[in-house]
């Protein structure tokens, strides 16, 4: 069977903080009395920004739990056909079955307009701040601190997303799917640490743009 790019669906958007993320990078540039765990950022500007494998390997994982196709035993479904793997896709096996993601995630860069570059003005490390907390042992009672470097809430990122349409596939579906990735992310979390507090966040100015293969062809 034939199958044929019908249209590629642009979503754009904003991600807002409603509180600090921690999405964690490497420690190479780690000082003494600085932080123990530092976000990723973009090693040319240095500011922070949301992996487009974190923010969709979330999604991925909400709706697997969602429609409950994740077993403790097994880990997630191999069904091709569940809405996870339509939307997502699925590298498949030996002899498996494979099928592409029809998602496309972009990283989401810090939106650093002049009214949000302002919140940064007091921030203890570039736009970033620290927050120290610490885990006692049940045993000994010994406490152990812990600096954790994150991005505060308020901070916003340009969120932009495609989502490619194939002659096989079933549209509604995979938007419906989507929608439902993105009302469950703004329930949950992204980044480390969510049932501390972290990573809580809201998607605002939505915007969806259908580009059919005519606006491809010269």
């Amino acid at each position: 069977m034939e199958i044929k790019l019908l249209k590629k669906i642009i979503y754009t958007g904003r991600i807002k903080l409603l509180t600090g993320m921690h999405i964690g990078g490497t420690n190479s540039a780690l000082n003494i009395g600085g932080p123990d765990k530092f976000v990723v950022r973009n090693p040319i500007t240095n500011e922070p920004y949301i992996p487009g494998s974190s923010f969709k390997g979330k999604m991925r994982s909400l709706i697997e739990v969602m429609d409950g196709s994740i077993s403790e035993k097994n880990g997630p479904s191999d069904d091709i056909y569940s809405n996870s793997c339509q939307l997502f896709g699925m590298a498949g096996r030996k002899n498996e079955e494979k099928r592409p993601s029809r998602l496309i995630v972009r990283d989401a860069s810090l939106d650093l307009s002049e009214e949000l570059a302002r919140k940064f003005e007091n921030t203890e490390l570039p736009f970033a701040e620290t927050k120290t907390e610490v885990s006692i042992d049940r045993v000994t009672s010994a406490a152990n601190p812990r600096t954790f470097e994150r991005v505060p809430a308020g901070a916003e990122f340009k969120l932009e997303m495609v989502l490619n349409v194939f002659s096989d596939d079933n549209e509604n579906q995979l938007k419906q799917t989507l929608s439902q990735a993105l009302k469950l992310i703004q329930d949950d979390y992204i980044g480390g640490h969510g049932s501390r507090g972290y990573g809580q966040i809201r998607i605002e100015d939505l915007k969806e743009e259908e580009r059919t293969i005519d606006f491809y062809k010269i």
